[in-house]
């Protein structure tokens, strides 16, 4: 009976969650349907004109614009998190491979003389109570602390002796080295990534048509690195697919690093921990949701670092060039939005980012925000000092469940 009754609310209980996703996905779908994207507005046209024009608009490839609208709405929370996580953890994962984390025999010491120091002071206010007289309101808020503290100082003492005894910790030594080289390159990554951003947003702010328009840039005036790379890569398949494939790796591994140090977060809430062999089933449903968003974003960043190789690749089209005896010679050069329409011809991916222009104007200044993040976390990184060999397995704020409870087993 009991395990009928359990199977009867998960039942319920998933099946809520299913109708509010399903909910909202049809929230977005009939909004992305019935949003209006070119309604003229002179002076001269009435209301009346403008339900008119809607109801035109609604018949013609509505599915299209639904579809649109779903997947930017769904990009725009993935920018957000590409925001918190990946940008900090651009800066934190390079700088903690290059700084390291700190020596774990000498932790281990000062986590002793910590032990020992709070067990004479929990001595000492128990000895006020020794003779009968109970102990004061202050004294036993701060004896209360003291216990926990002594606790926890406790539970970190015996992970860093079984990290102290273990062999990964050797490993990680000898293997120093490697990780000063890795850490170095990728912040040579993501600066590139940083000062190819940048150049974009700043050719976007100078030559695009308008933050009506979604910025939308019409060729490339102030070029950057990878904008230049990948239509030259683009001619040797499939080297442009590599790098691209790399670049999406690095946000992902890039994010989980952000997460990893961050926790899961609603606002200024903190709902979740990540932690090794201790993050709660949410938490790893959360994490998931959330790579996901930031991988859906790419995207959009992938347009942002080399807006020519996503609008029109590597397509060149023939000018007239110099004229020698009554001929000219003709020379190619990269499409951009002079070209005709016969010889160069915008890419899907780009037409599907502009459907809607309020997105494309959001997503400019998210990449601003983004910059600005990349900065402050690399600075805070900097100043920060190494990292404990047991960082985030044992905090004495644990909003967390799962780290004051001990691994289950589930065939006992």
């Amino acid at each position: 009976m009991f395990f009928l009754f359990f199977f009867k609310q998960q039942v319920k209980t998933a099946l809520k969650y299913t109708l509010v996703f399903a909910l909202v996905c049809s929230c977005l779908l009939l909004v992305g349907a019935f949003a209006p994207l070119d309604i003229p507005s002179g002076k001269n046209i009435s209301e009346f004109d403008k339900i008119k024009i809607l109801f035109q608009e609604l018949g013609s490839g509505y599915g299209l614009d639904a579809l649109s609208f779903s997947i930017s709405s769904l990009t725009l929370i993935g920018m957000l998190a590409t925001i918190t996580y990946t940008a900090y953890g651009m800066s934190a994962l390079p700088l903690n491979l290059i700084k390291g984390t700190r020596n774990v025999h000498y932790e281990r010491l000062e986590n002793t003389e910590d032990i020992e120091e709070v067990n004479l002071e929990i001595e000492r206010l128990r000895s006020k109570c020794r003779d009968g007289r109970p102990l004061s309101s202050n004294d036993r808020k701060k004896l209360y602390k003291l216990e926990e503290k002594f606790r926890t100082l406790q539970r970190k003492e015996r992970h860093l002796e079984t990290r102290e005894m273990s062999g990964w910790t050797k490993c990680c030594s000898i293997m120093r080295p490697f990780k000063i080289i890795w850490g170095i390159f990728l912040i040579l990554v993501a600066l590139l990534i940083i000062v190819s951003l940048f150049l974009s947003n700043l050719d976007k702010a100078l030559h695009s048509a308008g933050i009506d328009t979604g910025f939308v840039i019409f060729g490339t005036n102030i070029t950057n690195p990878l904008n230049i790379l990948l239509p030259i890569l683009q001619r040797v398949f499939p080297l442009d697919y590599i790098l691209i494939t790399v670049i999406i790796m690095y946000f992902f591994f890039t994010s989980m690093a952000g997460i990893r140090n961050m926790g899961i977060w609603f606002f200024w809430i903190r709902l979740f921990k990540i932690r090794r062999e201790r993050t709660r089933p949410q938490a790893l449903l959360f994490l998931c949701m959330i790579l996901l968003l930031i991988v859906l974003h790419t995207s959009y960043m992938i347009y942002s670092l080399a807006p020519q190789y996503v609008m029109y690749g590597s397509q060149k089209y023939l000018v007239e060039g110099s004229t020698i005896r009554n001929s000219s010679k003709m020379i190619s050069v990269n499409c951009d939005a002079n070209a005709p329409d016969d010889q160069c011809t915008v890419t899907r991916t780009y037409l599907f980012l502009h459907k809607f222009w309020f997105f494309g104007t959001i997503y400019y200044f998210g990449n601003w925000v983004f910059i600005g993040v990349f900065i402050i976390g690399f600075i805070v990184s900097c100043c920060k000092g190494k990292k404990s060999v047991i960082e985030g397995e044992v905090e004495d704020d644990d909003s967390d469940l799962s780290d004051n409870e001990e691994p289950l087993d589930i065939y006992a």
